[in-house]
């Protein structure tokens, strides 16, 4: 049975302007006691192997190479198992890649975002693009299993030239998956406080619809709303979330499911330390969803991949086919490209009772 693992890694050396997550710029210090405070609860958990474990952030890769091998040593994994790690571009190198690789890790996600500098700019990001070159050059040169790009449109100052730019030179490094999310203004950030910067809807739109159009032709399927991969190349560990598999989070503000229970750690990672190295439970809270509710969320899960839900699922068929926003396959039903736009317009029209 799938089982993942996530571990969350607080540290990061700039915040984006969109960041929400939580993340840390001035907490490097804490970094040798929280990857401790990690291995701990990890030996506690006695967790079962996992099929996939995903390192995420924040940025894992500001994490020495050795400690993060340490930890994920920790992790008993299934045979063929998926490990993926986040890296910012700028903190990839030949050591890092290789220390990664002897630790089993098999897929790496670079935070590209965008490979035009004035659109990195007004997004907050470090990097230059040619360090997204170099890191995707690195993972290929180490023949490293499956690689990301994760990408961001509709940020302040970008034209529609240059997200075909993006595109076209994130193509021309030959990812085996590319993620491309609508940037969200998220309450509390930079980008929120300022109004001019915030992204236009029909704009990113219609720069989606340009990155369905471009990756599907250079043989990446989209499979889930905002991701896109070449055969094989589907992140597992994702398709779990979506598949309302059980999962453990580790680490500080990381979520965790088991059959309808969910629950979440201490946000800070100060008071996750404190937890850990006082025997004390990190949890700082928990919900448990009854079975219509479980059986509504993996709906709306569902929907949100290529494979969609049963046809009897959605109410108002007809009408969201003449639509345009859905289409049906024998007995599944699922969304075109223009109603991945419109996922929440379809999503209140589903219908648990009898549809699985």
């Amino acid at each position: 049975m799938a089982f993942g693992v996530y571990i969350h890694i607080p540290f990061c050396s700039r915040r984006c302007d969109y960041c929400a997550f939580a993340t840390w710029t001035d907490r490097h210090h804490l970094i040798d006691a929280y990857i401790d405070a990690c291995r701990t609860e990890v030996a506690r958990a006695e967790l079962p192997r996992a099929t996939s474990v995903f390192v995420g952030g924040g940025t894992p890769s500001l994490v020495p190479a050795a400690s993060l091998a340490a930890l994920l040593a920790d992790v008993a994994l299934e045979e063929g198992a998926e490990v993926t790690v986040e890296c910012n571009p700028e903190t990839v190198t030949p050591f890092l890649v290789d220390t990664l690789l002897d630790a089993g890790v098999t897929r790496l996600s670079f935070g590209m975002q965008s490979m035009v500098p004035h659109v990195l700019t007004g997004l907050g990001r470090e990097h230059d693009p040619a360090a997204a070159v170099r890191a995707a050059r690195l993972a290929r040169a180490a023949r490293v299993p499956s690689w990301n790009a994760d990408l961001i449109f509709g940020g302040h100052g970008e034209h529609d030239r240059d997200w075909r730019r993006t595109l076209d030179e994130v193509l021309g490094l030959s990812p085996p998956h590319v993620s491309a999310y609508a940037l969200t203004v998220e309450p509390g950030t930079p980008l929120a406080a300022d109004a001019s910067r915030h992204p236009d809807d029909d704009t990113q739109a219609a720069r989606y619809l340009v990155a369905e159009e471009v990756l599907t032709d250079a043989g990446l399927a989209n499979y889930e709303i905002s991701n896109w991969a070449r055969p094989g190349h589907e992140c597992r560990h994702n398709l779990l979330y979506w598949e309302q598999g059980d999962y453990r989070g580790i680490g500080c503000a990381a979520h965790s499911h088991d059959r309808g229970r969910r629950w979440w750690n201490v946000r800070t990672p100060e008071r996750y330390i404190e937890a850990v190295a006082w025997d004390r439970s990190p949890i700082a809270g928990a919900e448990d969803l009854d079975a219509p509710a479980q059986a509504r969320e993996r709906l709306e899960l569902s929907l949100r991949t290529r494979h969609g839900v049963p046809a009897a699922a959605i109410g108002d068929l007809a009408l969201l086919v003449d639509g345009g926003l859905v289409e049906v396959v024998g007995e599944r039903a699922r969304l075109t490209p223009r109603g991945r736009l419109l996922a929440n317009e379809v999503a209140v029209r589903l219908v648990v009772a009898d549809s699985e």
